[in-house]
């Protein structure tokens, strides 16, 4: 797949304070990670460290926050990296994948594609 950026927006809790970003769309990536600096400023704060896997196979410890989101227009509840303050910004897979957030990665096109999601009813083939 190819590597790409997207601008979105991270914001507190209370939704009342937001910042432009652009990150590099990791759908290998579980959470999205901003700078611990950028999030402390909106009022951010961690909830816990937990120790995370790098690609090549090390291992760190980052603390995770909760946040709100914002990509193509819609806004989610997620749950934030704090990256080192020189760390590139992310765009996880737990962010995208949010049901109501309803969009996907078009690799290929190197975008985000906003789509509908689906409902599987009882006894039908979706």
């Amino acid at each position: 797949m190819g590597l790409f950026t997207w601008p979105f927006e991270i914001g507190n809790l209370n939704g009342d304070r937001f910042r432009q970003v652009e990150g590099l769309v990791d759908t290998g990536a579980t959470y999205s990670s901003v700078p611990g600096n950028i999030l402390r400023d909106l009022g951010i704060e961690p909830t816990e460290t937990i120790e995370f896997e790098l690609a090549d196979g090390s291992a760190i410890e980052r603390q995770l926050g909760d946040a709100r989101a914002r990509v193509e227009g819609k806004e989610i509840l997620t749950t934030v990296i704090f990256g080192e303050n020189d760390d590139s910004i992310l765009l996880g897979a737990y962010t995208l994948e949010r049901a109501h957030l309803a969009v996907a990665v078009d690799p290929y096109e190197r975008r985000i594609l906003p789509v509908h999601p689906r409902l599987c009813q009882t006894g039908r083939l979706c």
